[in-house]
């Protein structure tokens, strides 16, 4: 009885080890792994994070082909490639082009409207008709001619901007 008890002990302790016996490392896309495997071959020595004590001795040992290929045949392959955050990263560049767009669509139909009135004034100013502005009392008052000279300036300059 006291070597059974002994026995299912020592195999108790001895599965903690195995379960300890955990490899991290970054791989190639920059994302941590966990594995009870070796990394793969292409994965730097500088960036394996924790390894077993046991095989650490081995790791650092050159191993023979025959076994590096079954290495690399036992380790996961990754993609390097998560799909989940290439689908979200396209979306979101695509909203912001579409974003861009409507805010160019936006800007050219407010310059078209500014045109629109720009030549919609200049023509009245060039007919030559009598014209008044409200001042900041509200009062009306006429332009003179060095007013109305003035304000042609500025409307073919608002011309100039938004009618191209």
């Amino acid at each position: 009885m006291q070597l059974i008890r002994t026995l299912f002990i020592a195999v108790l302790s001895l599965s903690g080890l195995a379960a300890q016996a955990q490899w991290q490392w970054v791989d190639n896309a920059g994302r941590k792994v966990f594995s009870d495997q070796p990394p793969p071959m292409d994965i730097p020595a500088k960036n394996i994070l924790k390894q077993p004590a046991k095989t650490a001795s081995l790791a650092a040992a050159p191993t023979a082909p025959a076994s590096a290929g079954a290495a690399a045949a036992a380790a996961p392959q990754l993609s390097g490639e998560d799909k989940e955050l290439v689908a979200k990263k396209k979306k979101a560049e695509a909203d912001a082009l579409a974003r861009i767009k409507e805010e160019s669509d936006n800007l050219a139909k407010i310059k078209a409207t500014n045109c629109e009135r720009a030549k919609a004034n200049q023509a009245l100013l060039d007919s030559g008709v009598r014209m008044a502005v409200t001042n900041a009392k509200g009062e009306r008052e006429f332009l003179d001619d060095a007013a109305r000279k003035g304000e042609a300036q500025r409307t073919r300059a608002a011309i100039d901007t938004n009618c191209q």
